[in-house]
């Protein structure tokens, strides 16, 4: 494994080390907003919706703009650079915010540098290794993603407990932001060759063949039951856990993740995406039943999470590389723009629909539903989205 991950391009490792550094400041921040909101700038939860609401539909639209203009342009690199560069600088800004209008467009400015930055930046590590490499360059990118979602609310947590004022925590985000845009620039273009047409974008998506359509279908299923990740946070506190056991609680589903998604995605390489997703969102099924019905038994909440974790690991890094695997080359960055729209687009009607399960008739009948979409899409990627083990059909 350290020999085949030290054989992988530059460009995987500096991609890595710059979501590691961006993921630790922007999961340093994101715990902080609701107190920063609720004690400093005396905002409730009403801003807090209506700033993460218009911050995340922007990122998710901006994904599939993004991707279509750097196949267009035939350049990741910059949209990369501006991407990260816009976040980095925003973050630090948020000290300074004497309302929440002002925070609001500070995260807007954030989730606009995501949405510029995302598809172009999967499509350039799909274009840096050669196929049999994705699965084990998509899951080494999660792993050191996740790695900085542990580390970052961890020093949120330790700084906080060290009694520096929220306004001075959110000033330090610049350090991992300069670190971050710094090594965006090292970052080589990958080569791509200049087809004889530019690709015309489609809203029918004209030039992806229908099994790409076919997969995009069922992660669209499989994404209407995966709501907010605060609805399992909120079933654990309603439980019983203690306030302060609750981010350790997700800490351990990150950390989980951040250990197998390099080998778990790697192993795609070999079985084949398809037999890797369908046993995560199995797992992902199973869990949800396990959690829905589970009401008392605290206990079962850590390995749970910890099953969780082992979820995200099979499947965040295998997801994306299927998609290089199903989509013409040329259109690489439409593809991952319609990937990464569908998923994102999706996770409002999610959130609503489990939201409104819960609260009419029960938190098992939320959590069932979502099982059930999961299960059927592992169903329907096994036998509706046929491809060929880790290789493009």
């Amino acid at each position: 494994m350290l020999k085949a991950l030290f054989a992988l391009p530059s460009t995987v490792w500096l991609l890595g080390l710059v979501s590691f550094f961006n993921d630790a400041a922007s999961d340093l921040v994101y715990p902080l907003l609701p107190l920063y909101l609720a004690s400093v700038l005396m905002a409730g939860p009403k801003a807090l919706g209506i700033i993460e609401g218009i911050a995340e539909a922007t990122g998710s639209l901006l994904k599939l703009f993004a991707g279509v203009l750097a196949d267009k342009t035939r350049s990741t690199k910059y949209w990369v650079v501006g991407g990260y560069s816009l976040a980095a600088l925003g973050r630090p800004f948020l000290a300074l915010a004497g309302s929440w209008p002002t925070v609001l467009v500070l995260r807007f400015a954030d989730r606009v540098g995501k949405g510029l930055r995302s598809s172009p930046r999967d499509a350039m590590l799909a274009l840096s290794v050669a196929p049999h490499q994705r699965g084990l360059a998509f899951g080494f990118h999660r792993a050191l993603d996740n790695a900085g979602a542990v580390v970052g609310p961890l020093l949120a947590a330790w700084l906080l407990y060290r009694g520096m004022p929220i306004r001075d925590i959110l000033l330090w985000t610049l350090v991992p932001g300069v670190i971050t845009v710094g090594l965006t620039l090292y970052i080589r273009e990958p080569h791509r060759e200049m087809p004889l047409h530019k690709p015309a974008f489609s809203w029918t998506m004209q030039g992806f063949p229908p099994v790409f359509k076919r997969y995009l279908l069922v992660l669209a299923l499989f994404t209407l039951g995966n709501s907010s990740n605060m609805f399992l946070l909120l079933r654990a506190r309603e439980m019983g856990l203690t306030e302060s056991q609750v981010p350790l609680l997700w800490a351990l589903a990150s950390g989980m993740a951040m250990l197998f998604s390099t080998p778990l995605s790697a192993l795609s390489d070999r079985l084949g995406r398809t037999r890797l997703i369908v046993g995560g969102w199995a797992v992902y099924g199973a869990f949800y039943l396990l959690l829905g019905l589970n009401g008392q038994n605290l206990w079962l909440l850590w390995p749970l999470f910890a099953f969780y974790g082992l979820f995200m690991a099979a499947t965040e890094g295998a997801e994306k590389a299927l998609v290089a695997d199903l989509a013409p080359k040329e259109l690489l960055g439409t593809a991952y723009g319609w990937f990464n729209l569908t998923a994102g687009v999706m996770l409002l009607p999610a959130s609503v629909l489990f939201g409104w399960l819960w609260q009419t008739f029960s938190p098992e009948w939320a959590f069932g539903f979502s099982a059930s979409c999961a299960i059927l899409a592992a169903f329907l990627l096994k036998f509706w989205v046929p491809t060929q083990s880790g290789h493009t059909p």
